[in-house]
């Protein structure tokens, strides 16, 4: 009985304290609250350009509301800080743990307010309630997620998605707890994603047909024809060309800005990584040798003589064999297809990013824009490791 009536008699109390951070603020404020009898129930603080905001939220005595309230109006003249409380009648125990919670990132190069005003307003419309704001990367985009309970993530993507996109925002939705930060299995497409180039396209141009190629090539990427049809037309049209030309279009291929940091955070974290593509396995094998990556499925040109025949070696890796390029990487990784991710830009890649657990499209057409969970419109790879929760500082830290 007595254990009962302790319970209802103490209550919570909020403090907040703001003002210009210096060392010695938190062990002052807490060396004030601690002689009495009080419970930390949370805490959270934050420090922007050196200024310090620092939330408690504390169990305590009604009885001894007065004199906390007393002595932490002393500590903040010592501080030359800010302290604002507010203690109420609200019991502990009755501040639920939320659940279902949902991670929403906004990416850009620049966020504006009237970007952030639009996000919020939406979570609102939705149904949700914003728990938690911090931004993660300033570099190369700036980060910023929201914790949200209380919403849909699918309600809450069709809502913001199409909205955001006239502030130049890119948006990312997650759900919160463990699973986020499990071993993933990350599977990339390679032209135009983890590299800058179209193989193909160089080729074409190194063979004198460039533009021929370059017609069927983004006909092939809208969908129009089928990738199969599409690849063997335009293979054809090297038909006799020196095997040598592809050792000189690898001269020109670059990787995407960002994808060797995060083909090497990915494998420092310990997560499995694939390549798969459309490609030519002449010209990917040796990037991926150079990435450390093994898991690679692409295409063959067939070469005799020292010279290109204009066909194609083994089955074709086209949109349905880029699928199953996924399932059989994540066996061999050990990995579910729920902790599996697929990043692509074209057409060719629907069917992996339909299967993944996580679908991105990269710099992608709009009809991958609107099947993926997620878009990244600006060119940088390596602004996929912010939507697994990574932050910018982390990264860097692993780089020394």
């Amino acid at each position: 009985m007595n254990g009962t009536i302790e319970k209802e008699e103490r209550y919570t109390g909020l403090i907040l304290l703001s003002g210009v951070d210096s060392p010695g603020i938190s062990s002052a404020l807490f060396s004030t609250l601690e002689p009495f009898s009080i419970t930390v129930i949370d805490i959270e603080q934050v420090v922007i350009r050196s200024r310090l905001i620092l939330t408690v939220l504390i169990e305590l005595d009604p009885a001894h509301a007065l004199a906390v309230e007393e002595d932490l109006n002393q500590c903040a003249k010592r501080l030359d800080v800010d302290i604002a409380t507010s203690f109420g009648s609200e019991s502990a125990q009755s501040i639920a743990q939320k659940t279902g919670l949902l991670h929403v990132i906004a990416l850009a190069e620049k966020i504006t307010p009237g970007a952030i005003a639009n996000l919020a307003s939406h979570i609102a419309h939705a149904g949700g309630n914003i728990e938690r704001i911090h931004r993660s990367a300033s570099f190369p985009l700036t980060a910023i997620e929201f914790l949200v309970s209380g919403a849909d993530s699918e309600s809450l993507r069709n809502a913001i998605v199409p909205s955001v996109k006239k502030f130049g925002v890119d948006i990312a939705i997650q759900s919160a707890g463990l699973n986020r930060f499990a071993r993933k299995l990350v599977v990339m497409d390679v032209d135009s994603t983890v590299i800058a180039q179209e193989v193909i396209d160089l080729l074409g141009e190194a063979a004198g047909v460039g533009e021929e190629i370059r017609v069927i090539t983004e006909s092939a990427m809208r969908g129009e024809i089928d990738f199969e049809t599409s690849l063997r037309k335009r293979v054809a049209l090297l038909a006799g060309q020196p095997e040598e030309i592809i050792v000189n279009v690898a001269k020109q291929v670059s990787l995407t800005p960002g994808a060797r940091t995060l083909i090497r955070t990915l494998k420092k974290l310990g997560h499995g990584i694939g390549l798969v593509s459309g490609g030519f396995s002449q010209a990917i094998l040796p990037i991926a040798q150079e990435l450390g990556i093994t898991n690679v499925k692409s295409n063959t040109l067939e070469i005799a003589d020292g010279v290109l025949t204009g066909n194609l070696l083994g089955p074709i890796i086209d949109r349905a064999g880029k699928a199953l390029a996924l399932k059989e990487f994540a066996k061999l990784e050990n990995v579910s297809m729920s902790n599996t991710i697929a990043i692509g830009d074209g057409a060719n890649d629907l069917d992996m990013i339909a299967a993944a657990g996580l679908g991105i499209a990269f710099n992608a057409k709009p009809s991958v824009q609107a099947v993926a969970d997620s878009a990244l419109n600006a060119p940088y790879l390596d602004s996929v490791l912010f939507i697994l929760g990574i932050n910018r500082e982390d990264i860097e830290e692993s780089e020394r």
